[in-house]
């Protein structure tokens, strides 16, 4: 495995934003895990797969399913659906089927197989825990609901989406819950990750607590 830095957290933490900033400052990959996870979300909807569903329909889908992350963007079956993984209901239906042991299964080895062929920075819910357990770096992102609110909010916003503030922080609530309680991979803190709590801090202090962090060695 080259080196991996991963970086997990909750919803509009800023893992995103944070990823991209440190994989261009040392010269890594990026991976955006959510992004493949959204992709997996998009396929078993348009193929009207719902939650409940037996792991046997969902297998059906995911068997003819391909997803790749190239450039930033994200493509099923060789489609660029970067943008529209990114509304409200696939931000509910990824949690949601990334719940499924199945799901979990099937972007697990197309994950660890990017980290054999390039050093990487990736973040999701799970990198530091369950992903990449021997990444040479881990971080946990956090802040507080109210500012992880403020972000989605002005995200949507940002892309003429209808998210009002409420219904932004009621999702960021809900999906705290769903990410933190399940039990296959569950949202927790790895014992040995570097914790940042961004939400009185500027991107470009988070940038800095993380860079001195990777940098300093083992």
């Amino acid at each position: 495995m080259k080196r991996v830095i991963a970086i997990d957290g909750p919803s509009g933490s800023g893992k995103t934003t944070m990823a991209k900033l440190i994989a261009r400052e040392l010269g890594f990959n990026y991976l955006d895990t959510g992004a493949l996870y959204r992709a997996i979300a998009l396929a078993l909807r348009e193929n009207v797969i719902a939650p409940e569903d037996e792991d046997e329909k969902i297998g059906d889908v995911l068997r003819r399913t391909v997803v790749t992350f190239k450039d930033g963007r994200v493509f099923l079956n060789g489609n660029d659906v970067s943008d529209s993984i990114r509304s409200k209901d696939m931000d509910h239906y990824s949690s949601v089927f990334s719940a499924r042991r199945i799901v979990r299964d099937y972007l697990l080895g197309a994950q660890r197989q990017a980290a054999l062929e390039n050093d990487l920075v990736v973040e999701g819910r799970d990198t530091t825990t369950i992903v990449f357990p021997d990444a040479a770096k881990k971080v946990f992102l956090d802040a507080s609901v109210e500012e992880r609110a403020k972000r989605r909010y002005n995200q949507f916003k940002g892309k003429g989406g209808d998210m009002g503030l409420d219904e932004a922080r009621k999702n960021i609530i809900d999906r705290d819950q769903r990410d933190s309680s399940r039990d296959i991979a569950p949202l927790r803190v790895a014992i040995d990750a570097l914790f940042v709590d961004s939400s009185d801090l500027s991107i470009e202090q988070v940038k800095k607590k993380i860079i001195d962090f990777v940098r300093a060695g083992p």
